[in-house]
């Protein structure tokens, strides 16, 4: 799944806006997880966590799912 344009009623929609999507979700797991277990004790500063953890897992997606 390449990163092209997506045309949906004449409007050119970026499949960038679905990765973002698909990162937030894993995001929300990934830190889920890291709450229920003793690893979140270890997080100095949760928001700029949750910034880096996002851009990271955003990151990996596009570089798994984009154009090779």
């Amino acid at each position: 799944m390449g990163l092209r344009e997506w045309a949906l009623g004449g409007v050119l929609l970026s499949p960038f806006l679905i990765y973002v999507l698909i990162a937030l979700a894993i995001t929300a797991v990934l830190r889920f997880v890291i709450q229920v277990t003793p690893l979140g004790r270890w997080i100095w500063h949760e928001a700029l966590f949750d910034a880096a953890l996002f851009v990271c897992v955003l990151s990996v997606l596009v570089h798994l799912l984009g154009p090779l």
